[in-house]
């Protein structure tokens, strides 16, 4: 997706980015640094890049603002609560949530769902639902579903649905699907098809680049 703000696609790093407990957007970091420079340079009430909501400074007070979005049905609050049981190890808590989510056409609901189906958490194992959650995910334009879904098609011996998955997944920046068509690269994969793959991918990762981002990149401390 795009920073609500700058307008410009968001890097499929996520540390390059982060979401505003109080309205669910994600923001670009070099968005939010520039945001946290006006208020420094004015000793400004910190507030939300995006909605200018206050910012919450406790950990009631972000579960307070997320509960009023679930309660809004926002799907994106409605998947993060989910993801949030998921690591509390309530794998049918999180199933559940990621189903509403899902329902709402949340793409990463999708791909999380995926996750669930295949590992069988919360869910029993089940390759045919697994699939249908990664195809929804990956046309919604979830890059790692579109990976995920080209190695199924790998290991199932159809290279050739493979590598047009992998092609998108270039198409949208992902390194890991550029690393599997060079590792595929000659044979299964053309020059032609290689040559235009490498040339969108880095389109893709240089449309996520701006002074801003890299003077945050410079400035924020790096999240692990």
């Amino acid at each position: 997706g795009d920073c609500p703000i700058c307008c410009l696609p968001l890097s499929l790093d996520t540390k390059k980015s982060m979401m505003q407990a109080c309205c669910n957007k994600v923001i670009c970091n070099g968005c939010h640094h520039a945001n946290d420079l006006r208020i420094d340079e004015g000793k400004l009430q910190h507030k939300c890049s995006f909605c200018r909501e206050p910012t919450p400074s406790t950990e009631e007070d972000c579960e307070k603002y997320q509960r009023k979005r679930i309660e809004a049905n926002d799907p994106v609050a409605v998947r993060q609560w989910g993801r949030e049981q998921y690591d509390k190890g309530e794998y049918i808590r999180a199933f559940g949530y990621y189903t509403k989510a899902a329902e709402m056409v949340d793409v990463d609901a999708h791909y999380q769902l995926a996750v669930l189906y295949h590992h069988g958490r919360g869910v029993e194992k089940d390759e045919k639902k697994e699939v249908y959650h990664l195809e929804q995910a990956a046309i919604g334009g979830h890059p790692t579903a579109r990976y995920n879904l080209a190695c199924q098609e790998g290991g199932n011996g159809r290279m050739d649905r493979a590598v047009k998955h992998w092609i998108i997944g270039a198409n949208l920046g992902c390194d890991r699907s550029i690393q599997m068509l060079k590792e595929f690269y000659p044979g299964d994969v053309s020059k032609e098809e290689f040559a235009a793959a490498l040339r969108a991918h880095q389109a893709a990762v240089n449309a996520t680049k701006s002074p801003q981002r890299e003077l945050a990149e410079k400035c924020l401390p790096r999240r692990s």
